[in-house]
């Protein structure tokens, strides 16, 4: 099994420049590829410390300092978060924001081998994929800084630093605190087992703790002098798995229970259960919410305890992808190339698809998916971008950084992350970001299209928020 070091970023912040060319694109591309190894090593510490989400203290200083060495100017602990920060570079319009994510999933603890091995001392994983996603973005936008810096373009590009994307909860609370508010347009991506455009939705989701209150006693002894607060969520949960039955075939209800008590023989006093509830519209999300709380109640009277907590953490809506940017992305995206893998990678990939049913066709994808001219399909995932698709014009690719087929949230994936599969990925990614905003900068009329795409999308529908008005990012997820 092959161990990480990980090293410090000081010693590799005097980074290599390209030589001076007048073609601004072309001059990112050569930043991106001159700073492989730099950007490498910073995916390869992100990757081996595996933070979650609003723990990732290293992660996020890793890829400030990054910036800051390429003379961005950084805010740190934005929006009440600790591991948040925006940094920017140049003046004035248009301003371009890149996003960038950076936190693990817990319980995926897995080395960089193509089977499954947990990793000493490890107790999360790049499950998604979020050490390369957060590396190639601070990328792009170094990238885009040296377009700027010699005036071959104007504006002002910002990196902006979202924790906790797998809680949802990073940019909505970011944007809730105005801290996207001048932004012109937004660009992302996301590691993937294809390079594609993204023109699909995402779903929407609401993730809310319900806790209840009950009354200890000895479990043998006093039984009838107690109340339980796991009673509580045992029935809740009975009841949801009904509910079920009555929602439609596009809804996703999961749980996990967070608080069950102490110990067999004391009636527990109190008990939290975590939900996430999803569906194709955010409408629906409201509705079913509703529902889920009703339950909830209910639960607490037929046990005869106290729901004394409902707690949303995030409400994230249905990601509204846009043509325009769809399509600078898609040319940017061909003119870069998918990556491309040698033997030795395709090896290890297939390694980890072993247990797939039925085995993938391909070990990697080494090609551009084509762009669909058909309405955007519908995803099955959800992310916190999809508040900003409500705001803002958003443009969003993946990029292939692990095995083809490998299922979400997997150990393959990590495993993948972790090695130059996941990495040469990631500077395909880097260099679309970095050529797409180019772009944008160059045509200030493609933002106004993108404008105009968003407005239209939106001519029927309202944003709104099932988070309480003032209500803070919280400090700790679990």
């Amino acid at each position: 099994m092959r161990r990480l070091a990980i090293l410090p970023l000081f010693a590799v912040v005097l980074l290599a420049q390209p030589s001076a060319q007048s073609d601004p694109k072309t001059a990112a591309f050569s930043w991106v590829d001159a700073n492989g190894t730099v950007l490498n090593r910073v995916n390869r510490n992100i990757w081996t410390w595996a933070e979650t989400g609003l723990e990732e203290t290293k992660s996020s200083e890793e890829l400030q300092t990054l910036l800051k060495a390429n003379g961005f100017t950084v805010e740190a602990s934005v929006a009440g978060m600790p591991t948040a920060f925006v940094a920017s570079y140049g003046t004035g319009q248009p301003v371009i924001g890149i996003l960038a994510e950076y936190d693990a999933l817990p319980g995926l603890s897995q080395d960089a081998s193509p089977e499954r091995a947990n990793r000493a001392g490890a107790t999360a994983g790049h499950g998604c994929g979020h050490s390369v996603f957060g590396t190639a973005s601070s990328g792009a936008a170094i990238a885009v800084k040296q377009a700027l810096a010699s005036g071959a373009i104007k504006g002002t590009v910002k990196l902006f630093g979202t924790p906790a994307e797998e809680t949802g909860i990073g940019k909505t609370y970011m944007l809730r605190e105005g801290i996207f508010k001048d932004v012109d347009t937004i660009l992302a991506w996301h590691a993937g087992d294809l390079t594609a455009a993204a023109w699909d939705y995402s779903k929407a989701m609401v993730s809310v703790k319900f806790k209840f209150e009950g009354l200890p006693s000895h479990a043998s002894v006093s039984p009838h002098q107690g109340k339980s607060a796991l009673d509580a969520v045992e029935l809740m949960n009975v009841g949801v798995n009904f509910m079920r039955e009555h929602v439609k075939e596009d809804t996703r209800i999961h749980y996990v229970i967070t608080n069950g008590g102490g110990q067999p023989n004391v009636v527990p006093p109190s008990a939290e259960v975590w939900y996430y509830l999803r569906a194709n519209k955010h409408t629906d999300v409201e509705e079913y919410f509703v529902w889920l709380t009703e339950i909830a109640r209910a639960a607490a009277a037929m046990s005869r305890t106290k729901l004394i907590e409902t707690r949303i953490d995030a409400d994230m809506h249905e990601v509204l992808p846009n043509r325009t940017l769809v399509e600078v992305i898609q040319k940017n995206l061909e003119l870069v190339g998918a990556p491309k893998f040698d033997e030795r990678e395709k090896a290890f990939a297939r390694a980890t698809q072993k247990d797939l049913k039925p085995m993938p066709a391909l070990a990697l994808s080494e090609r551009v998916e084509p762009l669909p001219s058909t309405p955007p399909r519908q995803g099955t995932h959800s992310t916190d971008v999809g508040d900003l698709t409500w705001l803002f014009p958003v443009g969003q690719f993946t990029a292939a950084t692990y095995s083809y087929g490998a299922p979400g949230h997997s150990w393959q994936i990590v495993a993948c992350t972790g090695t130059s599969i996941g990495e040469k990925g990631m500077m395909v990614a880097a260099k679309t970001i970095a050529g797409t905003a180019i772009d944008l900068f160059r045509s200030p009329e493609l933002i106004q299209r993108a404008r105009e795409d968003l407005k239209k999308t939106m001519a029927d529908q309202q944003y709104t928020t099932l988070i309480p008005e003032g209500q803070k990012a919280p400090k700790t997820i679990r």
